[in-house]
């Protein structure tokens, strides 16, 4: 329950500058360390959590991309999860193709994957917000699917 008013009260991406690390079971995937939650940062363990929390490397920048996207999608968490969930949707046709294709070939993934260990890109971002995204989401799935491979990120089945 505590969750839940977590995200009902949830601050604005603009009015963030840290997102602080919980731990849930209720919104850790299987497979991910950690998860962003309107402002936080959900992860299945203590140590986890404790490791977000006390340590800024390329985990908790990939979570931070994550604040400065829906910075970039008009300051708004709402309308980051539903182009997030969007995105998604149009990328189930390479399901068969590609493991966890909805999840790696989603232009705000593609992103945080890509500039994750650039600790200074979010210095870049301040202002407008990770902007990024915009450049895969007019790349088509093809395209997408082999810069992820380019990448190294996800498993092809």
């Amino acid at each position: 329950m505590n969750h839940l008013l977590l995200i009902i009260r949830h601050p604005s991406p603009a009015s963030l500058d840290d997102m602080p690390a919980l731990v849930s079971r209720l919104w850790s995937r299987k497979g991910y360390v950690a998860m962003t939650v309107f402002g936080y940062i959900f992860t299945s363990r203590q140590s986890d959590a404790d490791y977000l929390n006390n340590y800024y490397g390329a985990l908790k920048n990939h979570e931070m991309i994550h604040l400065r996207q829906a910075q970039s999608t008009h300051n708004s968490w709402v309308l980051f999860y539903l182009r997030y969930f969007w995105f998604s949707v149009l990328a189930c046709r390479y399901f068969r193709k590609q493991r966890n294709a909805v999840y790696y070939l989603n232009p705000f993934e593609i992103e945080a994957y890509t500039m994750m260990h650039d600790l200074s890109y979010l210095d870049h971002c301040r202002e407008h917000g990770a902007q990024g995204w915009r450049l895969y989401a007019r790349m088509s799935l093809k395209e997408r699917m082999e810069h992820i491979h380019r990448l190294g990120i996800g498993t092809p089945r």
